[in-house]
């Protein structure tokens, strides 16, 4: 005799309760019936209160602390160490995970050679179902001509967030998620050209992909708005560079800050990243430059850009709304999988970044 539906949701009601989670495509299979009939008794039961829906899943409202998810309930997120840029992104990666019943098991890549590959090893060792990946690629090199084919071999789904490969890359093919650097750079750029500056000095970083971009865009958008000969670029520190542990300094090193801004007459600055800027403003107003009165700053990044002395106006990449929407390509690779559909076409997306003005810019002082 078929079963009723009331038979059938009280069931899935059942089963929801002792499991804490359930897949709406897990409860088809078991129960017999369509994907489509189990997620409207799944609508009905979270109508009535019986039971919480979320993003292919069915969630008690009872939860079951005492058992850890089962194999296949975590998705792993590989980030860099040392990289307080993309917290927000893990946040906002663990809470979409939330809401579809899944986990986000944080893996830190140490900054040597094959850090990346042993971290992905790990988290597949450990069961994960799909990687969210933010690659170092502290030079170019790595990011544009390594051999990337383990990566694109895996057997489970891959979306980069904040990284873009090459064209020419193996991975080229994966769904990808970053910020528009580029909009970034002309955001602070075009604040201060109103504000009337035209001598701005980038102090920037040069260890990762987000950093050549915001480097290189500084030196065409300064081009093309005229002002290449009043604009120069430095490192933000030593440290900054693809080699850290260089012994002997490159002609790239880094200049002084306060040096470059005399040098110049540079009435403006953009730092990339936040902590440098705060360091960097420091060192300015210990030579006795004011900020914003002498030299205005903008930093790149707002991750602690308002907690200096002075409120820095900074460029805002959507951090969270990063790591949000990397998780939701990677369930979507997952949900296609499960119901065994053709791949859907690849994804690039680019999302736009803000500028939060701050007490760090003002028009230059009079001559």
């Amino acid at each position: 005799m078929r079963e009723s539906a009331q038979q059938r949701q009280a069931r899935i009601a059942e089963l929801v309760r002792a499991r804490g989670v359930a897949r709406i495509a897990d409860l088809a299979d078991e129960l017999a019936v369509s994907v489509v009939t189990v997620r409207r008794d799944v609508e009905d039961l979270a109508h009535r209160g019986e039971v919480r829906r979320g993003h292919g899943v069915a969630r008690s409202l009872r939860p079951v602390p005492q058992e850890s998810p089962a194999e296949g309930d975590a998705v792993a997120m590989i980030v860099p160490e040392r990289n307080t840029y993309l917290t927000e992104a893990v946040q906002g990666a663990r809470e979409a995970a939330e809401k579809a019943g899944l986990r986000v098991e944080l893996r830190i890549a140490a900054g040597d050679g094959g850090a990346e590959r042993e971290a992905v090893r790990q988290a597949l060792d450990g069961g994960a179902c799909g990687l969210l990946l933010s690659p170092h690629w502290r030079t170019r090199a790595e990011e544009t001509d390594a051999d990337h084919t383990w990566l694109s071999a895996l057997e489970v789904p891959v979306v980069l967030v904040e990284r873009r490969p090459a064209r020419t890359s193996a991975i080229y093919p994966l769904d990808c998620v970053r910020t528009d650097h580029a909009y970034g750079v002309h955001l602070a750029l075009e604040h201060l050209v109103v504000l009337g500056h035209r001598r701005i000095v980038l102090a920037a970083r040069d260890d990762s992909p987000t950093a050549r971009v915001i480097r290189d865009e500084f030196a065409a958008q300064t081009a093309a708005r005229g002002l290449a000969a009043g604009c120069r670029t430095i490192l933000s520190s030593r440290a900054a560079g693809p080699d850290p542990a260089a012994a002997e300094p490159d002609p790239a090193d880094p200049v002084d800050l306060v040096d470059a801004v005399r040098e110049a007459g540079a009435t403006a600055v953009l730092i990339h990243s936040d902590m440098d800027a705060l360091m960097l403003v420091q060192r300015l107003q210990a030579a006795g430059i004011d900020v914003p009165g002498r030299c205005s700053v903008v930093a790149y990044n707002d991750v602690v850009a308002d907690m200096g002395p002075v409120p820095l106006t900074a460029v805002a990449p959507p951090k969270a709304e990063l790591g949000r929407i990397g998780f939701g390509l990677l369930l979507r690779r997952l949900d296609t999988a499960r119901q065994g559909l053709r791949p859907a076409a690849t994804r690039h997306m680019e999302l736009l970044p803000g500028l939060v003005v701050r007490e760090s810019t003002a028009p230059p002082a009079a001559p």
